[in-house]
């Protein structure tokens, strides 16, 4: 095979111009790909991912729906609160055609494309519960309906639960999966998948504790109280003339016969009868006890005293540990008798969920102790305890910082991985925002400012007002608001959080 060749009378190459020729081209293109490059990474800016939620919304005097992007689901066209029983989870339940003499309403479910579901019953609802501090949630996975003025339980998606066969269906009062039935002026029970746990036959029921697996506090035609387990079998009869909502276990019961208050077990077997003024609390084997106004802490079977009878108030925190208060000065004593942490503070609060102290000082300052009930933090101000995300946001020398529930202190990085900017203030004390690489994204040129939210949006104030700016550290929101009322600052786009954290909606109006 031939390879090719020059022929004759064709001009040789002058090797010089092909290689400035071909530099020329590289510069070229090198140019062109750093602009492309550029206004690529304008046009790709890192956006924070953002779990989709619905919230209801209020304007002008009117409600509707947004989800956490800022997009409009449900028009503000409605004149009463929008009910979002799940906010992961597009239906709505929107209240028409009030009155307010007899109150008599109608309702109307619709879904994030605007239809209307569930038509063939006569209303709709969420069942509302609420918690020991009176913060309203909702039972979750079901609604409450109507038909014919009878009510029943449905999913969701529109299945049948329970049948529209009660005079009335509310929540107990505190407890999840514990609906409160009547039926011919008798009450009884059924879960949230429609298994009857206790038949319409008892004047009253209430719950033994906030768990509904420690059962339920009975009251027949008599004035009699008994306990019956969530699993349907009778852990008390109905002989007592009350019973307290203490759970003891499932081992032990408060009960009162005439005007003794006394501890019995399943067995019936009663202990510290008539011996005190009042029986607070079952902690193992031990009561918290009340005579002449005074407390203390004795042994269930040998009524042997814990703590003496003579402090104003005891409340059991966790393990052997019991936060006293005497003489307005509240420590911790443990079930030998002695007090690894003295009465030294204003309150002592046991913060389960992290399972640590906090104590508080005449000066409004907090000492955090861990549960070996060491003192891990001094006068430090709790501004935050996250739960779900596990961590304690406390205020030092007018800085925020961050620990987990061990007590190891973290970065904002460290507990808002996901955030594509942080909170950052400079030597003047205003603030701004940095991104990962610790680049200076937003000015410094805030008066306050909040870490950014799960939807993206970080709060700053200027002048007094308050505003918000984009993942991207862009201004969504001009400070405009004037929000000293408000106990959290947040924003959604142009939204801003009400004041009533109950209702949890957004609003454009002060």
């Amino acid at each position: 095979m031939s390879r090719g060749r020059r022929f004759e009378g064709e001009q040789k190459l002058n090797l010089k111009k092909v290689f400035a020729v071909i530099i020329a081209i590289a510069v070229i293109i090198m140019f062109f790909i750093g602009i492309s490059k550029l206004f690529k990474s304008d046009g790709n800016k890192v956006e924070k991912a953002v779990a989709l939620k619905y919230f209801p919304v209020y304007t002008e005097g009117k409600w509707g729906v947004i989800d956490s992007r800022g997009n409009t689901i449900i028009t503000p066209n409605y004149d009463e609160y929008i009910v979002i029983p799940d906010n992961t989870k597009g239906l709505f339940i929107c209240t028409t055609d009030v009155n307010y003499e007899d109150g008599t309403y109608k309702t109307k479910v619709l879904n994030e494309k605007n239809e209307e579901l569930f038509t063939d019953y006569d209303t709709v609802e969420a069942i509302e519960n609420y918690d020991s501090s009176n913060n309203l949630w909702y039972e979750s996975g079901i609604l409450k309906v109507s038909k014919g003025g009878k009510y029943g339980i449905i999913d969701t998606n529109g299945g049948q639960i329970v049948g529209c066969d009660y005079d009335s269906i509310n929540a107990l009062k505190g407890v999840t999966n514990s609906l409160l039935t009547q039926k011919n002026g008798k009450y009884g029970l059924v879960d949230n998948v429609g298994t009857v746990i206790i038949d319409n036959q008892y004047e009253a029921i209430e719950p033994v504790s906030n768990q509904f697996e420690n059962g339920y506090i009975v009251k027949n035609e008599e004035g009699k109280y008994g306990v019956i387990n969530y699993t349907k079998t009778v852990a008390i009869e109905t002989n007592y003339d009350d019973i307290k909502n203490v759970y003891g276990n499932g081992k032990y019961y408060i009960v009162k016969e005439g005007d003794n208050w006394e501890v019995i077990d399943v067995e019936g077997k009663k202990y510290l009868s008539g011996e005190y003024d009042d029986i607070v609390s079952v902690n193992g084997e031990n009561a918290i006890v009340i005579k002449n106004d005074k407390y203390g802490v004795v042994g269930i079977t040998d009524e042997k005293n814990i703590i003496d009878i003579k402090y104003d108030n005891i409340t059991y925190a966790t393990g052997n540990n019991y936060i006293v208060n005497n003489n307005g000065k509240f420590g911790i004593m443990n079930s030998e008798g002695n007090t690894p942490i003295d009465f030294n503070y204003s309150n002592i609060v046991y913060r389960r969920a992290g399972n640590f102290y906090e104590a508080m000082n005449d000066d409004y300052t907090s000492d955090l102790i861990d549960s070996d009930l060491s003192v891990k933090l001094s006068k430090v101000i709790v501004s935050e305890l996250n739960e779900e995300k596990g961590y304690i946001k406390v205020r030092v020398d007018d800085i925020d910082k961050y620990y987990n529930f061990r007590f190891e202190e973290k970065t904002a990085k460290d507990i808002f991985s996901t955030n594509t900017i942080y909170l950052s203030k400079n030597d003047e004390g205003k603030y701004g925002f940095v991104d990962k690489n610790g680049n200076v994204v937003v000015n410094y040129i805030y008066d306050e400012a909040r870490e950014q939210n799960d939807y993206g949006y970080a709060s700053v104030k200027q002048n007094g007002l308050w505003g918000a700016v984009d993942s991207n550290g862009q201004v969504a929101m001009s400070p405009s608001y004037n929000l000293d009322n408000n106990i959290l600052v947040q924003f959604i786009g142009k939204w801003h959080l009400g004041e009533d954290l109950n209702l949890y909606y957004f609003t454009d109006s002060e």
